[in-house]
């Protein structure tokens, strides 16, 4: 956004985890007008999806923590405009918790400690992926199952994972920068939507925790990590 201010006529190329449109940042998808265009790759538009694997995986689920960042404006209120009606339609009771700093991260798992829920919803945000390994770490150390938004969670022990592939959002964006380096107008690239969606799940984690996969998500899995 503050790039958008700063010029109407260098190129932008952005990637969004939602609605690039509803953001102000272009016109249309398919004509983005202006200096901007990029890749839009849903994570903060898959709540209500990544809530559904959660409870499958632990149908007695009901109290559930939910992790956002206050900071992370766009992602946090899209997270909170998609989780309540979610958690609501599947029966669970939802407890935000809000950290911006690594502090706040601990801060918040001392009270899931204290609370006990029965599972943990980690929101995306730019910042948690890169405090990943504070957040899977202190989730196994207080043994609660929890889904996160990406593979790069689940490669690293985190129990579940349900998100857009962000390498290739990034490898799709340095196409367009490379198109608009060799001549093109951002306005004649269309917004590119993710299709690739990458549902993973850490079976020696959820071993560790004592869970019993169904067979009906071990099939539905992009990748199952032993």
């Amino acid at each position: 956004m503050a790039a958008k201010a700063a010029t109407t006529t260098i190129p932008i190329v952005f990637i969004v985890s939602e609605d690039p449109v509803r953001l102000g940042l272009v016109k249309s998808l398919a004509r983005p007008e202006g200096n901007l265009t990029g890749i839009n790759f849903y994570n903060s538009e898959l709540v209500g999806k990544q809530l559904e694997l959660l409870r499958e995986l632990v149908p007695q689920a009901v109290a559930v923590a939910v992790l956002v960042n206050p900071a992370g404006t766009n992602t946090f209120e899209a997270t909170l405009r998609d989780i309540e009606p979610a958690a609501r339609a599947m029966g669970m009771q939802i407890k935000l918790l809000r950290a911006s700093t690594s502090g706040e991260i601990d801060a918040a798992f001392a009270s899931i400690a204290s609370e006990r829920p029965d599972a943990l919803f980690i929101g995306n945000d730019a910042f948690f992926n890169s405090r990943r390994v504070q957040l899977v770490q202190l989730a196994a150390h207080h043994r609660l199952p929890a889904i996160y938004s990406g593979r790069e969670y689940s490669e690293i022990g985190g129990l579940l994972s349900y998100g857009a592939n962000i390498a290739e959002a990034y490898r799709q964006a340095g196409l367009y920068a490379g198109r608009i380096l060799k001549g093109a107008k951002p306005s004649d690239l269309p917004v590119l939507q993710s299709s690739k969606f990458e549902f993973v799940i850490n079976h020696q984690t959820a071993r560790t925790l004592g869970l019993s996969v169904s067979d009906k998500l071990l099939v539905a899995a992009d990748e199952v990590i032993e």
